[in-house]
């Protein structure tokens, strides 16, 4: 059962003043200051003698490089973008502006921002104030400087520190209650009119949305331990696939504190720490999980009243709570809208028209772990600090911070270590076959809201009440290798299964992912693992179904086609010529490739060789196409990649990198790399533009090799959308054209290898002295 906690509100008041000035009441001897060195790229690496120091380095280095991107993520999440664009624009992610405000209004209430500042270290507080007032400072200079074009606005104003716990909660339900924004804002009882706010189309696109969930957040990762590595050594591959625009674009940086901190790599937008990177002794990478981090609960609704529920065979009301947020007219006005939203002791009701129906006999319920996880930003500080896989894996079994990502991890000792160690649900396989309807399967966990029996279960040795303890989830230690492509924990090392679990954590004798079965037959050929070789595994861009199906598509091809051979001929022609690779220079067939394999992906009789538990490396494999069904469905789609292509002008000797591009600032530039589904390692997602081009929206981010020797890590790392999201900045594309020239650079880590950059600058920043203030007169 979900326990409801009342915040003490004096602790509430102090919380919410403290948040809201930034500051601590307390005097200030010597002002603060930071160090920022820039080199390649502009990748700034910061040093402080103190937390708060390093916080404000953080934030104006950030500022310099993304003031604009972070002030509107901060719009996103104080839920006031109806306010300043009109109910009826669209967020970053193309929502309604009314139903994410009405979300985050929800998500970040006072209280539950309050409780999270309050949770934080001493020295978390320090650094993300310090944070804020980097942030602010460099916000100063850019107004006297002039404010980029994408900011100049009414709504641009200084951060706080509420706004960076703001930030980090939309980021705890990413995997969670974020899949739900317009199903919680838009949530009504039968016979309710709110109930046709959105139309067909706009839950269709939240579906879309939600479905593409895992396709703009997954990831690739490869921990070789001292087994297989060239030197004996610990060797990782770290290649997170995550949006290239809005709040979950990475940013790239190195942060010291002498003798206390020295840690390298990427972190999410407002988050003043490394979430992928690599000290002296260990690296660490994430990919997203495959664990469930929510459950529904269907209620069973008094027949008498549908905004009440049977629980226990007892009649109770929902909570109602209503939601006001500022809306802009056409006229300019602005005027308050009000939604009503309800709950049950399980969490906010959902609908979705057709899936999550609120009727009157039944309404949905979604309880996510993440809400009542404080301890995220706590984690990714202890882990920075980690000094070995072991110290990594005590940290986090101690605090069970990390949201919905599993962790690879290696050391210069030669261990890797796979973890799935997020917030998952207590939910055991006995109390799915209790509580949970078969015929739902296992895709959404649907529980039954009527019996407290089917809550989450309580482990007193989880970190907090209702998600597994540490020691029930998988992890794996391994001298040889371990991979992971966001499939279940099952496969990371075929060698030794991790079998056994509740299927809300990890699922066995499912089909593998295209992109672990690649991983798995790239590493199982090698023997000496470099460097090198990790590189080629992302940079040559095989596209892996090809080796599955093209001998049966080049078959068909080569068959009597009848009266459909001329409309296919230079299709068939462009798929022989093909190099099947998604590189810069690979051909039209490409193009076929990927329109002909979407709609028959969708099917799984398609086969030749059915998948096999007993096989998972090597099944599915082939086109049936002498059964007359999948015959038929191929030649279809074969007509209608034909039909695309023709329509969209594309000439025959036309080049994938003429094709996928990235025209952000006006200047296109070509990126290599295509969809995951295909099997594609440098795992790319693109949509349709004009002219048959395809504009990036996501995939492969912050891309890190990280090996180790006697002197410490050696890394190899592009960010493949580049540091700068200001088309101003000289950063703004720089490393998208390295990335697209496969130009990997070393990331200087030492001293030495900082100062001997070629584009080596510092700049040294100082807080003035400031007089101590009264938290009261702020």
């Amino acid at each position: 059962m979900i326990i409801s906690r009342q915040f003490p509100h004096l602790a509430l008041v102090a919380a919410l003043l403290s948040l809201g000035c930034g500051v601590q009441a307390q005097a200030q001897p010597d002002p603060v200051r930071a160090e920022i060195r820039r080199t390649s790229f502009g990748v700034p690496h910061i040093r402080a003698a103190d937390e708060r120091g390093l916080g404000y380095g953080i934030g104006y280095a950030y500022a310099q490089d993304n003031l604009c991107l972070l002030a509107n993520e901060v719009l996103t999440v104080n839920a006031e973008r109806s306010r300043y664009f009109g109910a009826q624009g669209q967020t970053p992610e193309q929502r309604d502006n009314l139903a994410s405000d009405v979300f985050f209004s929800w998500l970040n209430s006072p209280e539950a921002v309050a409780a999270f500042w309050q949770a934080q270290t001493p020295a978390l507080r320090e650094r993300m104030q310090g944070y804020v007032e980097g942030f602010n400072r460099q916000l100063l200079e850019r107004r006297a400087q002039g404010l980029p074009e994408q900011c100049q606005g009414d709504w641009l104003r200084p951060l706080t520190s509420a706004d960076l716990v703001k930030l980090t909660r939309r980021l705890l339900v990413e995997g969670g209650a974020g899949q739900f924004v317009e199903a919680l804002a838009l949530a009504a009882p039968p016979g309710d009119a709110a109930q046709a706010a959105l139309s067909p189309r706009q839950w269709q696109l939240a579906a879309s949305r939600q479905q593409a969930f895992a396709l703009d957040r997954g990831s690739n990762a490869v921990a070789v331990g001292g087994e297989r590595s060239f030197n004996g050594r610990g060797l990782l591959l770290a290649n997170p696939h995550f949006p290239w625009v809005g709040g979950m674009r990475f940013y790239q940086m190195h942060l010291t504190i002498p003798g206390q901190l020295d840690v390298m790599g990427a972190a999410l937008p407002g988050l003043p720490l490394i979430n992928i990177g690599f000290n002296q002794h260990l690296a660490w990478t994430h990919t997203v999980d495959a664990s469930k981090h929510f459950t529904l609960y269907r209620l069973q609704l008094d027949p008498k009243d549908p905004t009440r529920y049977l629980l226990d065979g007892r009649s109770l009301p929902m909570q109602r709570q209503v939601v006001t947020v500022q809306g802009k007219g056409a006229d300019g006005s602005v005027q308050p809208q009000s939604r009503t939203l309800y709950s049950s002791v399980f969490g906010p009701v959902v609908q979705w028209p057709g899936e999550l129906d609120w009727n009157r006999q039944y309404a949905y319920s979604l309880r996510d772990a993440n809400l009542d996880n404080s301890r995220v930003l706590a984690q990714w500080y202890a882990m920075n600090q980690a000094g070995s896989v072991t110290d990594l894996q005590d940290r986090v079994h101690r605090l069970q911070g990390i949201p919905w990502v599993n962790t690879l991890a290696v050391d210069d000792q030669g261990r890797a270590l796979y973890m799935n160690q997020s917030v998952v649900p207590n939910v055991t396989q006995a109390k799915l076959a209790q509580c949970s309807d078969p015929r739902a399967g296992t895709q959404v966990i649907v529980l039954d809201g009527s019996r407290s029996a089917c809550a989450w279960d309580i482990d007193p040795a989880a970190a907090q009440p209702g998600i597994f303890a540490a020691s029930q989830l998988p992890q794996l230690a391994r001298n040889d290798y371990l991979q992971h492509a966001n499939d279940s924990a099952w496969m990371v090392n075929p060698a030794a299964p991790l079998q056994g679990f509740s299927p809300v954590i990890s699922q066995q004798d499912v089909p593998l992912k295209m992109r672990a079965r690649f991983a798995l037959e790239r590493l199982g050929r090698m023997q000496q693992i470099r460097a090198a070789d990790l590189l080629h595994m992302v940079s040559d861009n095989q596209v892996y179904l090809a080796g599955l199906v093209m001998p049966d598509l080049l078959q068909f091809c080569a068959q009597d086609l009848g009266a459909d051979a001329r409309q296919l001929a230079r299709l068939c022609g462009s798929l022989a010529s093909w190099d099947r690779s998604a590189g810069l220079h690979s051909g039209l067939g490409l193009v076929y490739f990927q329109s002909i394999m979407q709609p028959l992906l969708q099917s799984p009789d398609i086969w030749r060789v059915a998948f096999d538990a007993r096989d998972p490396q090597h099944t599915p494999r082939g086109l049936a196409i002498g059964r007359e069904p999948v015959a038929r469905a191929l030649r279809a789609a074969m007509l209608a990649a034909a039909q695309e292509v023709d329509a969209a002008g594309l000439a025959d000797d036309v080049r994938w990198g003429q094709l996928q591009q990235v025209s952000r600032g006006g200047r296109p530039t070509p990126v290599p790399g295509g969809p995951e589904s295909l099997g594609v390692y440098n795992a790319i997602q693109s949509v349709p533009g004009d002219d048959g081009k395809r504009e990036v929206v996501s995939g492969t981010s912050y891309l890190n090799v990280v090996s180790f020797d006697e002197h410490g890590p050696r890394a190899l790392g592009l960010l493949a959308f580049s540091l700068s999201s200001d088309p101003a900045s000289a950063h703004f594309r720089d490393q998208t054209e390295a990335f697209a020239a496969n130009q990997w650079q070393a990331l200087p880590f030492t001293e030495a290898q900082i100062r001997a950059d070629g584009q080596y600058q510092v700049q040294r920043i100082q807080e003035p002295r400031r007089e101590p203030e009264s938290m009261l007169a702020q």
